[in-house]
């Protein structure tokens, strides 16, 4: 894999530009959907900042959605104890909620109604956040982890990817235990082949990456 280094903010102005000014291609949506995947260790939300800061520059109105926000009631994630890698990959958060209530409203002939968040995992209730009324011409920029697998109709995505050493470095103690989680992500779903660029972020000050793969 050949890498270019660069700068967050060079990258998302990179990102932007191919992204355009916002009128639609015919015969294509009226939204743009953007992917940014990452175990929580890869900081996707500071690429999503960036991107979002420089659509916002060019005019486009933005959604920044954190897949943390649509996690799994407590209950549910933790039917098979607290630790239990299976339940991670598979039921921790809710993609029925993401289909039905981001990219479906954003698919060709959607109402553009799209609901920001569902769930909080600080208190473990409902968030009650108000629905977002896009325009044509909106981008929503999904962020987070395991993201890749799920057949989601992103029109770009970027992997930010860390060696198995950096990623156990800067895991936390306390979420160690999802690291076998992402190394059967990696082997199964090999995210770096499937997204439209990588991100290669073990010194997330120094990042590099592959640049935008033509489709």
């Amino acid at each position: 894999m050949q890498l270019e280094a660069i700068t967050w903010q060079r990258m998302a102005e990179r990102l932007a530009a191919h992204l355009g000014d916002g009128a639609p291609d015919p015969g294509q949506g009226v939204w743009q959907r953007v992917g940014i995947d990452g175990a929580p260790a890869a900081g996707t939300a500071v690429l999503a900042g960036h991107l979002a800061g420089e659509l916002r520059l060019r005019g486009r109105a933005v959604l920044v959605v954190p897949a943390e926000g649509f996690l799994r009631p407590a209950s549910l994630r933790f039917e098979f104890g607290r630790e239990d890698v299976d339940t991670y990959l598979a039921g921790w958060y809710d993609t029925a909620a993401l289909w039905r209530e981001v990219f479906g409203p954003t698919d060709p002939g959607g109402t553009g109604r799209v609901l920001p968040d569902l769930w909080d995992p600080v208190t473990d209730r409902a968030t009650r956040s108000p629905y977002a009324e896009l325009p044509p011409g909106a981008v929503v920029i999904v962020h987070g982890p395991l993201l890749l697998g799920h057949w989601f109709p992103f029109d770009l995505s970027i992997h930010i990817r860390l060696s198995p050493a950096a990623l156990a470095r800067r895991t936390e103690e306390s979420a160690r235990w999802t690291l076998p989680a992402f190394a059967r992500y990696e082997a199964d779903t090999d995210p770096a082949s499937t997204a439209d660029a990588v991100v290669r972020a073990d010194d997330p000050r120094h990042p590099a990456w592959t640049g935008l793969r033509p489709r």
